[in-house]
């Protein structure tokens, strides 16, 4: 293999590789993804999207993975390589838009496996955008793995079939693997704690100052204003402050915006997290979009463990008082209803409803409402062994 056979190969796996394993993160969570794709519906003011944005994320993510497979094995390479570039040009657009205007603070390149920020994002998918421009202007050079059409058209089935089946198993059901905070096994409480010592945030205040012999501007941080005790010199006057920056990130716990409380705004996470003993945590953040008969199945759930174990049911919710309470008379809920920020929310559980089973803070388990278990079940398999 000559040097320049070995540059286009190196280049056809470096981004081969790269677009299936973006693909297949965000395919693992197909519902967290299409969360992101509304931000940027929202930012560009194409909000009337939302309805597809599910099918949208995983129609992308198994795009990225197919054209993916498709670099590695040569096939219909001319018609790839233009689909990878389109792909990377409006790719790139989006995260510089996004760094650029500060507008998305994560793109969600990677899911919530890898975390970038937006410039970091750019970054990346101009590498990319180098390495694809590269493989077009080569692109005579991408040869297929082999020439037999019975198994291109077997390989092809499968890698165009794979990605859709997988993200549609995983939108149905619950990621395989949870990059979330609330993970199966993760401590509620724990997750939310600052150890002791632990780093601040710093801000600094940038100060507008005037003298007033000379006319001449000056800026300074609140710490060169208070070491200078320029404060102190008459001849200074202040003019204005800006509002506070943050200039370097502290200590971040992996759960930090958790707060639940009730209709009046009193505080509920402590109780509802601390629960020594077993207790039911349903979620539903958009009652608009719910599966009621998913929620009337926990519900029947919930009034056989507490009269039978005195199970504590609750039922978390981002939507007002009033919206929960018409759907807590329209389906007769007995779980107490609580609310809290949409965003932990959707991070508890990727269904809407999701059940999550908590003991003493710890996530014994979680469901989707796809696959709900029965009372007996949980009766079986934890409430009569606590």
């Amino acid at each position: 293999m000559n040097k320049k056979n070995i540059v286009i190969t190196i280049a056809k796996v470096l981004v081969g590789l790269l677009f299936i394993f973006s693909g297949l993160i965000k395919l693992n969570d197909p519902l967290g993804f299409s969360y992101k794709l509304e931000e940027y519906f929202e930012v560009f003011h194409i909000t009337f999207l939302n309805p597809i944005s599910v099918f949208a994320s995983i129609f992308l993510c198994a795009l990225e993975v197919i054209l993916g497979f498709f670099l590695l094995t040569g096939f219909y390479a001319k018609k790839v390589i233009w689909g990878l570039l389109l792909l990377i040009v409006f790719f790139t657009f989006l995260t510089f838009y996004s760094a650029f205007f500060d507008v998305v603070k994560t793109c969600g390149c990677f899911g919530d496996a890898i975390p970038l920020t937006p410039w970091q994002s750019f970054s990346k998918d101009l590498v990319l955008l180098i390495l694809i421009v590269f493989l077009f202007i080569k692109k005579q050079n991408l040869k297929p793995i082999t020439n037999n059409q019975s198994n291109r058209r077997i390989a092809s089935l499968f890698i165009v079939g794979f990605p859709l089946i997988f993200g549609l198993y995983t939108y149905t059901f619950l990621p395989i693997i949870d990059f979330l905070p609330y993970k199966i096994g993760s401590n509620i409480n724990e997750s939310m704690k600052i150890p002791e010592g632990a780093p601040q945030d710093e801000f600094e205040i940038t100060y507008t100052l005037k003298n007033k012999k000379t006319g001449e501007d000056k800026k300074m941080s609140d710490k060169e204003y208070l070491s200078t005790k320029i404060y102190e010199n008459k001849d200074w006057e202040l003019v204005s402050s800006s509002d506070p920056k943050l200039i370097k990130a502290g200590y971040q716990p992996k759960i930090k915006d958790l707060n639940v409380f009730d209709s009046q705004g009193v505080g509920y996470t402590k109780e509802i997290f601390e629960n020594p003993y077993y207790n039911l945590v349903a979620v539903g953040w958009k009652l608009s979009d719910i599966n009621e008969k998913s929620l009337g199945d926990i519900n029947a759930i919930a009034i056989n463990a507490v009269d039978n174990f005195n199970i504590r049911t609750v039922f978390l919710t981002s939507n007002s008082a009033q919206d929960a309470s018409r759907l807590s008379k329209k389906l007769n809920l007995l779980t107490e209803i609580f609310y809290a920020d949409a965003v932990p929310l959707k991070s508890m559980v990727r269904s809407n409803p999701g059940l999550i089973l908590l003991k003493d803070g710890v996530i014994i388990n979680k469901w989707p409402s796809s696959s709900l278990p029965t009372y007996n079940e949980l009766a079986d398999k934890y409430f009569s062994k606590q």
